[in-house]
């Protein structure tokens, strides 16, 4: 057998995430289905490295993929593009030790969330468009709260693949690129919907309807609170996933730039 790590982009928005689900439309089962088409095989394991939810994107997410073949890297990679739809692409592919583990071998990934402060005739499905004004100092001086090792119970739907809410969070920053605020978020790990509830919860601080006292209640005691300013998932990138010895890099990359 032979084990393949892939570096994948797509736009979630036609599916229900990244990892297979009965009787609906996955990126995984996509990448699965087309690994079957091109080794010819139902004896492959696909593993990716986070669990996007319904509609949410990726700029570069990782899985790896065990397989019996002879085929090259480039090979593998040119092969699978041809048979996945449109809006799945593998950007790389490369040999991999075979104790590698997407998932498990991961020491932390990087998201983005755009939001955009105008209406946008191009990029609906790829940001969250607010009308109100937002004060984006006061957004920026509550990220810190998040930052460190925290319990994130407050941020996540109950996940029985979850043996805890503990989430050690390097980094939060907010960034003003013309018309957009860029949220960018690095962390051991997420949980289910936590990205896209600290971004909720940033943005009602930026309306002026949770203080930063709030925001520090809900890191200390668990409540259902965060769930009502969950932000819609088309905002939401993976934008990274990194490994061992591999730099943390607080820079970040989007599809549009702010005008």
């Amino acid at each position: 057998m032979a084990k393949f790590k892939l570096t994948l982009e797509y736009d979630g928005s036609r599916y229900s995430g990244w990892q297979i689900q009965r009787e609906e439309r996955s990126v995984m089962g996509e990448v699965v289905g087309a690994a079957r088409k091109v080794f010819q095989t139902e004896r492959l394991d696909v593993y990716g490295a986070g669990r996007t939810d319904t509609g949410v994107h990726a700029l570069a997410q990782v899985a790896h993929l065990e397989v019996d073949t002879k085929l090259t890297p480039s090979v593998v990679r040119m092969k699978l593009n041809d048979e996945l739809p449109h809006d799945v692409n593998i950007l790389h592919v490369e040999k991999a030790n075979p104790r590698f583990h997407a998932r498990f071998d991961a020491v932390a990934r990087s998201y983005v969330y755009v939001i955009s402060r105008r209406r946008h005739a191009f990029g609906k499905r790829y940001m969250w468009w607010i009308k109100d004004e937002l004060d984006v100092k006061a957004m920026q001086e509550a990220c810190p709260l998040f930052i460190g090792k925290k319990d994130f119970q407050s941020f996540s739907n109950e996940d029985p693949n979850e043996k805890s809410t503990i989430v050690v969070l390097q980094h939060l920053q907010i960034h003003e690129d013309g018309d957009m605020l860029v949220i960018h978020v690095i962390g051991s790990h997420f949980l289910w919907k936590m990205v896209r509830r600290i971004v909720g919860v940033l943005v009602e601080v930026g309306r002026g309807n949770l203080s930063k006292e709030d925001v520090r209640s809900f890191l200390a005691q668990p409540t259902n609170a965060p769930a009502q300013y969950t932000a819609p998932p088309s905002g939401l990138f993976l934008e990274r996933v990194y490994y061992e010895k591999e730099p943390i890099s607080k820079e970040y990359r989007i599809l549009f730039r702010g005008t």
